[in-house]
């Protein structure tokens, strides 16, 4: 009768409730199979109801097997010995139909390998050949009613049941982005304070009966508890698409500018919060060149600018965030560190943008990626200096270099040379020279993280000022930093994280 292999165990995933979204391989196993079973309640079968146009497009009848629940809610002291009668009772009916060379469909709502009541029989009939027909699973498909993204670029979808207890959701809302909650009915109350003690509650939705013709969609904040039945979820959608969304449709105060670290160059060096705040962004501002390492995204409004015009930049931010925009000002390296930070919240302190919130992200600096291509010559005090003098004029440059090298400090020089600013390079070393001695260790480093990257361990008396442009950073070790071979052909370089005393006592 059917063109299945004798014997053989189908779990078809009938979606959520419109036949309509049924696959074309559910269909085609509910009108060959032998057997078709679904499970059953007090008010009959909703996979029967969904299965029923399939079914009666066979050319002969299935033999059916309703498996009708002994109870439908947990809770009393018999409830799991009933149920495990039941599956044991179900198990041993389908067993004999499959024992006797017959093909057996289960139909079952949604994925049948997603909180489906088939997962029981899938363990109980292991012996026999299985194929699983995934359908749409009810987390899609109430994302699809309430037309919001579940969740987007890196952000943490959990899903679970409302089942679980309250710490058990606690701890999942508290280490997710986005979350949807199956199983509602009759655990409302609970699923609502977890959300309120996560500040989700007002993204929180209840959806009901998705795609069955009856279904309904209300804030979770809101919704009478009795009237959420068994097939409810509880969805807490993307908070990245809802601060994008609110922020396109400018709402008043929900702006922002946030001032974001991308790290010295390779996205491996992109922080995990970094990464979500690019993501979140509605525009994002920057130098060019930095700017160009985003990703680009659908809808997000990118403004590249001079590298000259930081204060221009800033100002771009902080208007378009008043505006209800979320704004990503992006820097290389560390924000705070020679680099946005600073701008933006100078520029912020302009009594029209009182009300605009301004965060900093961290990034890895610059004088890190150096520092551990070497290993460790930052290893104690040390001090981050710019040889520019753009905005500061060269004696003050000058003046703290000397203060560092007189203290005994090891040293990352930022911005040390460029095409035009070549002089800078060579009075650093006299002015360093004059307080150590010229077989002070020193890191020449160029393009750190780029496919061109090069790193020399030096000394101060070696050190080439023709080779150092603006993509170079040096690091100018203390009395007390040790360069030795690592045995490889490389150098190591470390500065002592102790001055005299017992072996340990640094750090105490």
């Amino acid at each position: 009768m059917s063109g299945a292999r004798p014997g053989r165990l189908y779990g078809i995933g009938l979606g959520p409730g419109d036949p309509r979204l049924l696959t074309l391989r559910a269909v085609e196993l509910l009108r060959t199979a032998d057997v078709v079973a679904y499970h059953a309640g007090p008010r009959g079968s909703t996979a029967r109801r969904i299965a029923a146009d399939a079914l009666a497009g066979r050319e002969a009848p299935a033999i059916e097997e309703e498996l009708t629940y002994p109870v439908t809610a947990g809770g009393g002291p018999d409830y799991a010995e009933r149920m495990a009668a039941f599956y044991a009772e179900a198990s041993a009916r389908l067993g004999a139909h499959l024992a006797a060379g017959r093909s057996v469909a289960v139909a079952s709502l949604g994925d049948p390998m997603l909180y489906s009541s088939y997962q029981h029989l899938h363990r109980a009939l292991a012996e026999y050949a299985e194929e699983i027909v995934p359908g749409v699973a009810s987390p899609s498909a109430a994302a699809a009613a309430l037309g919001e993204p579940l969740a987007e670029a890196g952000e943490i979808l959990t899903v679970l049941p409302a089942t679980a207890g309250e710490p058990r959701l606690a701890a999942a809302a508290a280490a997710a982005d986005a979350l949807v909650v199956m199983k509602l009915g009759g655990h409302v109350g609970r699923v609502r304070r977890v959300l309120a003690a996560a500040g989700m509650l007002d993204r929180a939705r209840v959806v009901a009966r998705a795609t069955m013709g009856d279904g309904w969609t209300a804030p979770l904040a809101e919704v009478d508890d009795a009237a959420v039945p068994y097939f409810a979820v509880a969805v807490v959608p993307s908070a990245v698409a809802g601060r994008r969304a609110a922020a396109a449709a400018g709402a008043p105060g929900d702006g922002e500018v946030v001032v974001v670290g991308l790290g010295p160059g390779p996205a491996r060096w992109l922080t995990p919060e970094a990464a979500a705040e690019l993501a979140a962004a509605t525009d994002v501002v920057g130098y060019g060149t930095y700017v160009d390492r985003v990703p680009e995204r659908p809808g997000q409004r990118r403004h590249p600018s001079d590298n000259r015009v930081e204060a221009e930049r800033a100002a771009m931010a902080l208007d378009l965030a008043a505006g209800g925009a979320r704004v990503a000002v992006v820097s290389s390296g560390d924000p705070g560190v020679f680099a946005m930070g600073a701008a933006v919240l100078e520029v912020a302190r302009d009594p029209r943008w009182a009300g605009v919130p301004v965060r900093i992200v961290p990034g890895m600096t610059a004088a890190q990626a150096v520092a551990s291509r070497v290993g460790a010559p930052l290893g104690h005090d040390f001090a981050m200096i710019s040889l520019s003098d753009r905005l500061k004029p060269w004696p003050v440059v000058a003046r703290r270099v000397a203060a560092v090298a007189a203290a005994d400090m090891a040293m990352a020089v930022y911005n040390p040379a460029s095409r035009s600013r070549r002089r800078q390079v060579v009075e650093l070393l006299g002015i360093v020279g004059a307080h150590r001695g010229p077989d002070t260790p020193v890191v020449v480093a160029r393009a750190v993280g780029a496919a061109e990257e090069e790193v020399t361990v030096t000394t101060l008396a070696g050190v080439d000022p023709e080779v150092v442009d603006m993509r170079t950073m040096l690091i100018i070790g203390a009395s007390t930093t040790v360069a030795y071979p690592d045995g490889a052909g490389g150098t190591r370089v470390y500065t002592a994280r102790r001055y005299g005393g017992a072996p340990g006592e640094a750090g105490r």
